[in-house]
């Protein structure tokens, strides 16, 4: 490339400068000066206004140009802050070299260490294999005998001379060869990481095929018609009168549409909205649950890990442990009329709010369903007209709850549904108990399906409710007459009086089986088939009875408890009681434990728990305990938790408490090491058979009585 000054020059001497084919012509040859003129002028070079005037030596400067590895707009004042030395560093510039390839090879310098490796392990594998080759023979030996064996004395003693030389460097060899494997031992070859093996495979191509179709061709016809001025006439007008017809038929569904329209719509929006809601409120729920986590985390830890270590040292004595306490603020003042836990989600439950004392009725009351996962708020909450007294969730459908009320109706909630109004719901004078409905319970699915519940009321009658496409159908089961002589009326007629239905509770395995307890203080034994009979009338206290339960492991046995402060253990057809507790005071509920044959617990109107073992302690409670304050609080419920070793306990401030149990109140019977292993089940059942064979036995001669009494109908 030529230098701006060379570029000068060039321009200087413009007419002088001309390519080889511009030469001058020979002497010989014409010259056309005309044409050579014309041309020079064409080609002759422009110089700008603005160029530079440089003198012959600065035109003939030589000005370099260098090329270096260093890159100059690099920065080279960058300076970070190092915190240990406490000021700034300056950074070292970045390298001028730039990578564009970077390949890793095999090839190693013959100095290196793992060269020097390699040429001694191929050195001792050489020597190896010359020792191990024979001896190739000489030409001597091929050609017999030597000529020096038959030479002079003095030749022959030169002949065993070089032998014995070579013997003694051949075992030299030999010696230094044992020597080197015992100093170190050849390693093994490094195989070929580039070895592999080629594999191809073809496949058989698909012959093609050529696939014709052939359609039948449409059918053609010879249509011929004069048209004239009028027929074109006549046609626009029918078409025309065609169009105005169907422009008024949609003016006229226009109207209908649009309206149906904009219902459909706000009916869409309403159930997105709801939807959107629904997500909305489950993912609040959820952080709830985490939020109360994380408060009530110390009670938690307790409910789950921590067990009473001064029960290795009482063997006989337990404690509870209270953790969680659940209220809701609108039930404050109500008492806890009923608890009930869920059959599928052992951690759910519905605690009834309503009053026992009739004095003081409110006007509502309310059911809340709580979960031990959310101790501050219910998540289920159903209000009532009047008070509930008594609830009781589906074993099979746990998304429905009956709830019983003090003015005698009956509801039924769907909590997949919501809980803003009920499903089905009594009605009428005639449609409904006269009188408060004491407990409820659900009964097994008709033979057609339909599902349908028991209750009970202070009116004296059992009712059977089923469940219908759009209502309840009531079925009067049992009208609860006293077994006592007419009383003769205020004009003279004589009545026959009727108990007061209180509790009621059904037979485990017999389902047509059930035993009502009334304010007499009586329990009679009924039967769903027959309506005219008591099976069985048991005179078992003297005040009203508040609750009964059967035992879990034993349909034989079942318990009741009274205001006459008592609670007594009862055997099927016996009228007389096998146990008797007195609690020295009311007893508002007793339930029986689901984990073993002998124990149960009670609560009474003083605060306190009872917790029995018989197999332990026959006499007495193995654990009495304060729950409340005796003199602001009573207890008035109780329900022992199906899987997890804990009891909640309702008083009548509208207080649900949960009680862990300690390890000796929840002792499970353990089989014999040496036995043949035995269901757990049948375990519970024969301790509880031979608790009992202490206890029942008869003097002798003496025989159960099976009364069966007879009771009018309505």
């Amino acid at each position: 490339m030529a230098s701006p000054a060379s570029f000068h020059s060039l321009e200087s001497d413009g007419s002088d400068h001309r390519t080889p084919s511009m030469a001058k012509p020979g002497k010989n040859e014409p010259v056309d000066n005309d044409e050579f003129e014309s041309w020079v002028k064409a080609k002759q070079l422009l110089r700008p206004d603005d160029q530079l005037d440089l003198t012959e030596a600065e035109l003939g400067e030589e000005i370099p140009k260098l090329l270096s590895t260093e890159n100059r707009h690099l920065p080279r004042n960058l300076v970070l802050f190092n915190f240990h030395e406490g000021a700034y560093v300056p950074v070292p510039p970045p390298e001028n070299t730039v990578t564009l390839l970077e390949f890793e090879g095999t090839a190693l310098h013959k100095e290196a260490p793992e060269a020097k490796e390699q040429i001694a392990r191929k050195g001792t594998d050489e020597l190896y294999a010359t020792l191990d080759k024979p001896a190739e023979p000489g030409p001597e030996e091929d050609q017999g005998p030597s000529p020096k064996s038959e030479s002079p004395d003095g030749e022959e003693t030169e002949r065993d001379e070089d032998e014995a030389e070579a013997e003694a460097e051949a075992q030299e060899q030999e010696e230094e060869v044992q020597a080197a494997p015992e100093e170190e031992a050849p390693k093994k070859k490094l195989t070929n990481q580039f070895n592999f093996c080629e594999r191809a495979a073809l496949t058989i191509a698909n012959p093609s095929r050529a696939v014709d179709t052939q359609t039948v061709p449409p059918p053609r016809s010879t249509y011929g018609a004069s048209v004239l001025q009028w027929v074109i006439y006549d046609s626009y007008a029918e078409d025309y009168a065609h169009q105005q017809r169907e422009k008024e038929r949609e003016k006229e569904k226009k109207p209908t549409l649009h309206k149906r329209d904009e219902k459909s719509r706000k009916d869409d929006k309403a159930k997105q909205a709801e939807e959107f809601n629904k997500r909305y409120l489950q993912a609040c729920q959820i952080i709830e649950r985490m939020v109360n986590q994380n408060i009530y985390d110390e009670i938690a830890q307790d409910y789950r890990y921590w067990e009473d270590p001064s029960d290795e040292f009482r063997e006989e004595e337990g404690t509870l442990l209270p953790l969680w306490k659940f209220s809701y603020e609108k039930t404050k003042k109500m008492c806890v009329t009923d608890l009930c836990f869920n059959t599928l989600y052992y951690d759910l439950f519905a605690v009834c709010f309503g009053t026992l004392d009739f004095m003081k009725q409110g006007n509502e009351g309310a059911v809340c369903l709580f979960t031990i996962k959310n101790p501050s708020f219910p998540d289920y909450r159903i209000t009532t007209e009047s008070g509930a007294m008594c609830c009781d969730i589906h074993p099979k459908y746990p998304y429905l709850i009956a709830i019983g009320l003090y003015d005698g109706n009956v509801i039924v909630y769907n909590l997949q549904v919501g809980t803003k109004e009920p499903v089905y719901m009594s009605h009428g004078v005639n449609g409904k108990h006269s009188e408060c409905v004491w407990e409820i319970k659900w009964g097994p699915d008709m033979q057609d399906g339909e599902i349908n519940f028991y209750s009970v009321s202070g009116d004296g009658r059992v009712f059977n409710w089923v469940l219908m496409q759009n209502k309840l159908a009531i079925t009067t089961i049992i009208s609860l007459f006293l077994d006592i002589d007419q009383v003769g009326g205020p004009d003279g007629s004589s009545l026959k009086l009727k108990g007061c239905g209180m509790c009621m509770v059904f037979h485990p395995n017999n389902p047509e089986i059930f035993l009502v307890g009334t304010e007499e203080g009586y329990i009679f034994k009924c039967s769903t088939a027959y309506s005219s009979k008591y099976l069985m009338t048991y005179y078992a206290h003297y005040l009203s009875v508040h609750r009964m339960d059967y035992n879990k492991f034993n349909s034989n046995i079942f318990a009741s408890c009274s205001g006459d402060w008592r609670v007594k253990i009862w055997e099927d057809m016996r009228p007389e009681p096998l146990f008797i507790f007195d609690l020295g005071a009311s007893v508002g509920d007793v339930k029986w434990a689901p984990y073993s044959s002998t124990v149960f617990a009670a609560v009474t109107t003083e605060g306190k728990v009872f917790v029995f073992d018989l197999n332990v302690n026959k006499y007495k409670a193995i654990c009495i305990q304060a729950v409340v304050s005796k003199r602001k609080n009573k207890l008035s419920r109780l329900a022992f938790n199906h899987k997890l070793p804990f009891i909640i306990v309702g008083d009548d401030k509208g207080t649900t408490i949960t009680l862990k149990l300690s390890p000796n109140l929840r002792v499970k019977t353990k089989a014999p090491k040496k036995a043949v292993p035995v269901d757990p089940h049948m375990l519970e059942v024969q301790k509880l058979d031979r608790l009992l064979s202490l206890v029942r036995e008869l003097p002798e001669g003496e025989m159960v009585k099976e009364t069966v009494s007879t009771v009018a109908s309505n």
